[in-house]
């Protein structure tokens, strides 16, 4: 318990503790949450350099900078930036509007273990992103495994309905403008102009003019249909962009080794470009990010979509996400079962009586993987007339799946990453999934009365009558 500040309101006297946010807060396993992320963020042992010296006695040797470091900054809390993604994928906020509301909401800063209101950002909105690239793929999946462990934890679901899990696939898509070849030819034509003046390379031509006039020119001929002068001018395009390019590679050659290093990656990307038709296979849809796919889904609103192919389990019964992740190279739905399984039974490995899946029910996509994914049984409606009276009704529920991934995507950031590399292609779909489950945990602490009974207790403990802390209180499960 902290020195009480006699200038400062405390946070649980400013707000209602009934609210769903305020008791979940006190519900989330926080200690455990800590003591799991804290080796990865623990400052490294150097193992220094070698000093040349002199003493009275001639040179010596001597190692410098050996040992653990404590300068720099205190790193933040980790409670803090945890609750700071929860609450990002939640609400569906960005990075900037998730720290700028944490400032005016009290309810986020009690989420995040404040005691007292603070009237300013928690941190820089980059510290975000620092924090998930040394969180890492293992460690979102531990911030996704605590929503499951919290929901088994307040008797918001029972361990058995993790048995039977529908899974589905849906395609995350990538900030990136839609591939047009005029517009990829450009974006590399200018982006090598500006990385030659960087360098500092007198290029004999730079084509901005002619190239803002060329794809002006191609928006217009494929409105208008006009595919034979639309061609005419992508050849141009190319030309001028095979021009830079060429003219580049003689130039750098007498550069220092660091720019050849920094432009080479981009003068590969851009010989891709130029040189891509529009039949050929594994194309490069954007510059900036060359993991992008090209997805078909079968939509006739939309053929194609251009991100990654992501994965998603959700338990049968209750629709709480207990399995989410991204499969690079356009996989066959079927050959990512058996992976969504194995991802799902490490999630549920901690709870009581660790429950496994031994029931998958999928669409027809994933037909002729029993042998892969066994001894789980899989349920799709081409086995309807061999299927008995629980199975069916099993396979009724199917659809239950579908709402659930509109919902992650409209309303939890999964529509479109803005996360760099194919790290962050990894990473996103974990982290949305763990904010639809944030949601999930704030409606059933609605519908199962749990503000109530927590209010309750909370009582008891202002009047004295009871010693155990508020984050280790161990609240009744109602469904028992």
């Amino acid at each position: 318990m902290s020195t009480p500040d006699f200038f400062r309101s405390r946070l649980d006297a400013m707000i209602d503790l009934r609210h769903p946010l305020a008791v979940l807060a006190m519900r989330m396993p926080w200690p455990q949450i800590e003591a799991t992320l804290a080796p990865v963020f623990a400052r490294q042992a150097r193992d220094g350099q070698l000093e040349v010296g002199e003493d009275l006695f001639g040179p010596t040797l001597a190692v410098a900078g050996a040992g653990i470091s404590a300068a720099g900054r205190p790193r933040l809390p980790i409670r803090l930036m945890v609750a700071l993604l929860y609450l990002k994928h939640a609400y569906n906020e960005s990075d900037e509007s998730v720290c700028e509301r944490w400032a005016q909401d009290v309810y986020y800063q009690y989420f995040s273990g404040q005691e007292y209101f603070e009237p300013r950002l928690p941190c820089d909105p980059t510290n975000l992103v620092r924090f998930r690239q040394a969180l890492g793929e293992a460690g979102v999946e531990e911030l996704l495994a605590t929503t499951i462990a919290a929901a088994v934890q307040m008797g918001a679901i029972k361990p058995a309905e993790f048995e039977c899990v529908i899974v589905d696939t849906t395609v995350q898509e990538k900030a990136i403008a839609y591939p047009t070849d005029s517009r990829l030819l450009d974006v590399a034509r200018a982006k090598l102009v500006r990385l030659a003046k960087r360098a500092g390379l007198n290029l004999k031509q730079t084509f901005e003019r002619e190239g803002k006039k060329l794809r002006r020119s191609a928006g217009g001929y494929a409105h208008a249909k006009q595919f034979k002068r639309l061609r005419r001018v992508l050849k141009r395009q190319r030309t001028i962009l095979g021009r830079i390019l060429r003219d580049i590679e003689r130039k750098l050659s007498g550069t220092s080794d660091a720019m050849q290093a920094t432009m080479q990656p981009w003068i590969e990307r851009a010989w891709r470009i130029c040189r891509q038709r529009p039949k050929d296979k594994n194309k490069l849809y954007a510059l900036h990010a060359p993991e992008v796919e090209c997805i078909s889904k079968g939509k006739a609103r939309q053929p194609y979509e251009f991100g990654v192919k992501v994965s998603l389990a959700v338990t049968a019964s209750q629709g709480l996400i207990v399995g989410a992740r991204s499969f690079p190279g356009n996989p066959y739905d079927g050959h990512t079962l058996h992976a969504q399984l194995e991802q799902t039974t490490i999630l549920l490995q901690e709870l009581p009586g660790a429950p496994k899946p031994n029931t998958a029910i999928v669409d027809l996509g994933y037909r002729g993987v029993d042998a892969e994914v066994a001894p789980v049984k899989i349920v799709h409606r081409g086995r309807i007339k061999t299927m008995n009276q629980v199975q069916r009704r099993m396979l009724k529920r199917r659809q239950a799946v579908e709402p659930v991934i509109g919902h992650v995507k409209a309303d939890h950031g999964l529509r479109r990453n803005w996360l760099k590399g194919e790290a962050g292609d990894a990473l996103h779909p974990i982290l949305c999934a763990a904010g639809f489950n944030l949601r999930w945990l704030l409606r059933a602490i609605v519908r199962l009365g749990l503000s109530a009974v927590f209010f309750v207790f909370l009582l008891l403990r202002l009047l004295g009558r009871t010693v155990v802390p508020v984050g280790q209180l161990a609240l009744p499960k109602l469904r028992d």
